[in-house]
């Protein structure tokens, strides 16, 4: 055997029994739980510059920027903080170090309140929180018990409805007539009610034992694809007709991205095979969390062309 031959077993050898040792592990682990949630706070900052767009309202980058943050903020927390049913849904956190992503979360909200205080509008920073501290963990004061996680869809309409208000509320501070923003708020909560009930495909199993009734794990997938379905028709007929009669900024790409995109997601990715695949995933990624980075950067190819 060759010394170039023995030496490099030897290196793949040390290289593995370093890959499987507990201090490399807990870093791995926490460095999965600081960037798991960077994709769904980008993708939700460009939809706050969608709900601008939408709204035919000059969009403010720093307003963007601090509702990413916060967005980042909420989703490490509610990672940080862990859950029974994290336990066989994100066993790649596992062993990670929960103090380093609770003050990565505390700092991002920080810098982001800062910012959204600034423009006042320090409530929205706080509603996402308040609304996902107390589905994640709740409050008990004596007998009184107040947890949003567990009920029939709860979990879907949390997601919907605080982050509808949180981007809605964001774009349309400053908007002075209430139906576009109601228009709005409605197709960003329904969107994520359905992204939200996508995801809880591949989580059966934890949501089933942690006792959380999801839609797929009351209703089967089947009931619940259908469901998602025509909630995902009637939004973008109600934003369709809103944008030609001129209710709603000139967006047609958006609109129709979001249309075709939705189709495709509730079509994939509403299954329940216990292992997905490596491509199966990134599709998924890239068209559920990803989504509204492609339609900002097609509308501004789109422009390019037009310009």
């Amino acid at each position: 055997m060759s010394s170039n031959v023995f030496f490099g077993s030897f290196e793949r050898f040390l290289r593995y029994r370093r890959k499987n040792t507990p201090e490399f592990k807990q870093k791995n682990a926490t460095t999965e739980l600081l960037k798991s949630s960077v994709l769904v706070a980008f993708s939700g900052a460009l939809r706050i510059h969608i709900a601008f767009l939408l709204l035919q309202i000059d969009s403010s980058i720093f307003t963007c920027i601090a509702g990413g943050l916060v967005i980042y903020s909420v989703y490490t927390l509610d990672r940080a903080l862990g859950s029974e049913e994290d336990i066989v849904n994100r066993k790649e956190l596992s062993g990670s170090r929960k103090e380093i992503g609770l003050a990565a979360s505390m700092l991002t909200f920080v810098i982001g309140s800062y910012v959204l205080a600034k423009e006042e509008m320090i409530a929205l920073a706080f509603l996402p929180l308040i609304v996902g501290f107390l589905y994640s963990k709740g409050i008990k004061i004596g007998k009184f018990v107040l947890k949003l996680k567990g009920g029939l869809g709860v979990k879907n309409f949390v997601v919907g409805l605080t982050w509808g208000a949180f981007i809605s509320g964001l774009a349309g501070s400053t908007c002075k007539s209430m139906l576009p923003l109601l228009l709005v708020f409605t197709f960003f909560g329904v969107k994520l009610f359905i992204n939200s009930a996508i995801y809880d495909f591949k989580d059966i199993k934890g949501d089933a034992l942690a006792g959380i009734k999801t839609l797929p794990v009351s209703f089967g997938a089947r009931n619940t694809r259908n469901f998602l379905l025509g909630l995902h028709l009637l939004s973008h007929l109600i934003l369709g007709i809103a944008l030609i009669n001129g209710v709603l900024g000139p967006e047609p790409l958006i609109v129709l991205y979001s249309f075709m995109g939705g189709l495709i997601c509730i079509q994939n990715y509403t299954k329940t095979d216990d292992e997905e695949p490596s491509f199966r995933k990134f599709e998924r990624i890239v068209l559920v969390d990803g989504e509204s980075t492609s339609i900002v950067g097609l509308r501004t190819i789109a422009g390019a062309f037009l310009a």
